[in-house]
């Protein structure tokens, strides 16, 4: 490409948000549409759920597949720094999920610069942001 044939930054930052536009656009419509579908399978899931209380069983062989009703439990914690010293005192670490916190691994190493965490990985790559001017 020669400096002739080089795109204005009008155009491309033109362009640019019209396509933002469209994605967003379009992914409001799929958000709407997928909670639309949520929603129907919740309500079949209960049915489903009903009948098998109702006949005291945890699995139905259907000609379609099999339904099975399980437990599922979740645990959480309003009280993280409690939580935290717990994890510290019983060495028990895997309570954890494995993964980094970005924005508090990049201030950590920012203030340690000569303090690297064992087995650390890092990806950097340029992005490009248009901002709608303001009026």
């Amino acid at each position: 490409m020669s400096e002739n044939d080089v795109i204005p930054m009008d155009t491309l930052a033109k362009v640019y948000l019209k396509i933002r536009g469209k994605m967003q656009a379009l992914t409001k419509e799929y958000e709407a549409a997928l909670a639309d579908l949520q929603t129907k399978r919740d309500e079949v899931a209960s049915a489903m759920r009903d009948n098998m209380k109702a006949l005291g069983v945890k699995s139905v062989r259907t000609d379609y597949g099999t339904v099975i009703m399980s437990i599922k439990t979740r645990y959480e914690t309003h009280d993280w720094e409690s939580f935290h010293k717990f994890v510290v005192q019983n060495d028990a670490v895997d309570l954890l999920e494995r993964r980094i916190a970005q924005k508090n691994m990049a201030k950590f190493l920012e203030d340690n610069p000569d303090l690297l965490p064992p087995g650390l990985n890092s990806d950097s790559k340029y992005e490009v942001t248009v901002r709608k001017p303001t009026n």
